[in-house]
């Protein structure tokens, strides 16, 4: 039928990307997972490589961390910033939003995915700010 597609699966099964640049998981998850042509990155906190939870550092720091964390999950998945098609930022407070547009604008570039903000209190640790993406690969 015109206007239908369809996406063959067979054959296919998820691939559980392992990302050496961040800290192993907390929980039974993986940070980024492929598929059908996409890789799909976990909520990403903002703690460091080594495992550093930075929940007393400034927002920015955080939101910085984050961002990082999600650029190398993408890379580890064979995909990029440009490649993104879908991001959800979680902030503890909508009044943290300003300062994390302004960081992921710089981060972002020209790439200008759907994204949703979703103000939530207190987050995982009490981390303010979280990240999940959904990218080409």
């Amino acid at each position: 039928m015109a206007g239908e597609s369809t996406l063959s699966t067979a054959g296919s099964s998820p691939e559980y990307v392992q990302v050496a640049a961040l800290a192993q998981p907390g929980g039974h998850y993986s940070h980024a997972c492929s598929g059908g042509g996409m890789v799909f990155i976990s909520g990403q906190l903002p703690i460091t490589p080594a495992g550093e939870r930075l929940v007393h550092a400034p927002f920015e720091a955080q939101a910085a961390q984050v961002l990082a964390n999600v650029q190398a999950a993408l890379l580890a998945a064979g995909s990029r910033i440009d490649q993104l098609v879908q991001v959800r930022v979680y902030v503890d407070d909508i009044a943290n939003w300003p300062a994390f547009d302004q960081l992921y604008r710089a981060w972002a570039g020209a790439s200008r995915p759907a994204r949703a903000v979703v103000p939530t209190g207190p987050l995982h640790f009490g981390c303010k700010v979280e990240m999940e993406a959904v990218a080409l690969l």
